[in-house]
């Protein structure tokens, strides 16, 4: 499955890198493709994943989560 959430404050590729990182390191989380310009990021996924997990680790990578 594949979900797309809204991340704001990525200014680069390694914004996008960092919170790619954070996201992929929730279980449950295939991938992430991040982009800066357009302030979201794909996530393709395994299972169902928490709304709150991944907003957690969005906002601990230092980002915006916009849901």
């Amino acid at each position: 499955m594949t979900r797309t959430i809204g991340v704001k404050g990525m200014m680069c590729a390694h914004c996008e890198a960092h919170v790619r990182k954070a996201l992929e390191e929730i279980e449950g989380v295939i991938s992430a493709a991040p982009s800066h310009e357009q302030g979201n990021a794909v996530i393709e996924l395994d299972r169902d994943v928490p709304e709150e997990a991944l907003k957690k680790a969005v906002e601990k990578a230092g980002y915006e989560y916009l849901g």
